[in-house]
C-alpha cells in the first residue's frame, strides 16, 4: 500500500486537481482531518503537478474538514526554475479553506556536505513497548499508524511528574516500505505529542501550521520519530521531529507550532 492509496486521493480531471474522503482513519480523536493527512495530501498533489520532489514544505491549518467530508486540493505553480519549482496548494471542504500548502520541488547535485545531527540511541522497534491508546483516541488514525515508545513514557505512565523535554517513538503504516514526502509529513504531525512528556500531563495540541525539510529517501519498514519539544508559553508550544530510518539515516525534520490545552478542559 502506498501513501496514495492510503489517503484515498483521486485525481479530479488532472494533475493541479485532486480530492479525497475524510475517512475514519485520517482524523484526529476530535473526529476532524488529522493534519498531517492534510500536508501529505498536498504534497502528493504537488508532486504529480510538478514532476519533482519535495524539498520544503509548510502548512497552515484555518479551518477543519469533518469525518467523512469530501476534500478538493487544487495546485498553483508559481514559478519554474532548472532545478526548482515554487508552488501552492490549497485544500478546501467545499467552498471553506481547510488548509494552505506553500512548497518548492525539486533536486540538485552536489558532492559535498553532511548531516551534522545525531540519532539518539534507542531499542529496535521490536524490543520496544507499543504506544497503548486511551480509549478516548481509538477510531481515528492512531489505530491505522502503528507506533511504539523508543525514549519517554508511555500514556499510562503519564502522572504529573514532569520529564525531559525529548522523547522517541517508532511509527509505521502496516505494508508500507517506501517512505515518502506525504508519509513523513503524517508522522511528522506526532510532535503534536510531544509536549505530555516535559510536563508529566496529558494534553490536547491543535497544530497552528506544520513544515516539512525533506533531507533524504531510503526504503525502511520503520521511522523513528525523534521528537524535541523547544518550549511552552502562554498556552503555544514548537517543537521538532527528526526522523530516521532503521539504518540511522536522517529522512526529514518536522516543525510545528502548537495551540494546547489540557485534556479534560
Amino acid at each position: 500500500m502506498d501513501v496514495r492509496e492510503f489517503l484515498g486521493l483521486t485525481r479530479s480531471g488532472d494533475d493541479l486537481r485532486w480530492s479525497f474522503n475524510v475517512g475514519t482513519h485520517l482524523i484526529t480523536p476530535g473526529q476532524f482531518l488529522f493534519g498531517g493527512c492534510g500536508l501529505g495530501a498536498a504534497l502528493v498533489a504537488l508532486e504529480e503537478a510538478t514532476g519533482r520532489p519535495t524539498v520544503w514544505a509548510t502548512a497552515q491549518y484555518v479551518s477543519y474538514a469533518k469525518t467523512h467530508s469530501t476534500v478538493d486540493i487544487t495546485v498553483e505553480i508559481q514559478a519554474v526554475g532548472g532545478r526548482l519549482t515554487q508552488a501552492r496548494a490549497v485544500a478546501r471542504e467545499g467552498d471553506r479553506e481547510v488548509l494552505g500548502v506553500t512548497a518548492a520541488l525539486g533536486s540538485n547535485t552536489l558532492d559535498i556536505g553532511g548531516v551534522w545531527v545525531e540519532m539518539p540511541d534507542v531499542p529496535a522497534p521490536d524490543l520496544c513497548p507499543p504506544r497503548r491508546l486511551p480509549d478516548e483516541v481509538r477510531n481515528s488514525i492512531f489505530e491505522h499508524v502503528e507506533t511504539r515508545v523508543a525514549l519517554g513514557r508511555t500514556f499510562e505512565q503519564i502522572d504529573g511528574t514532569p520529564g525531559g523535554p525529548n522523547s522517541a517513538m517508532w511509527a509505521r503504516v502496516p505494508g508500507h516500505l517506501e517512505p515518502s514526502a506525504a508519509t513523513l509529513a503524517i508522522f511528522g504531525d506526532y510532535v503534536s505529542g510531544g509536549v505530555a512528556h516535559p510536563l508529566g500531563m496529558r494534553v490536547m495540541g491543535r497544530s497552528l501550521d506544520n513544515t516539512i525539510r525533506m533531507v533524504q529517501l531510503e526504503e525502511t519498514e520503520w521511522v523513528l520519530c525523534d521528537i524535541r519539544m523547544d518550549a511552552l508559553v502562554n498556552g503555544y508550544a514548537q517543537g521538532t521531529a527528526y526522523m530516521w530510518s532503521e539504518k540511522g539515516t536522517l529522512l526529514a525534520t518536522a516543525s510545528q507550532s502548537l495551540a494546547i490545552k489540557l485534556w479534560d478542559q
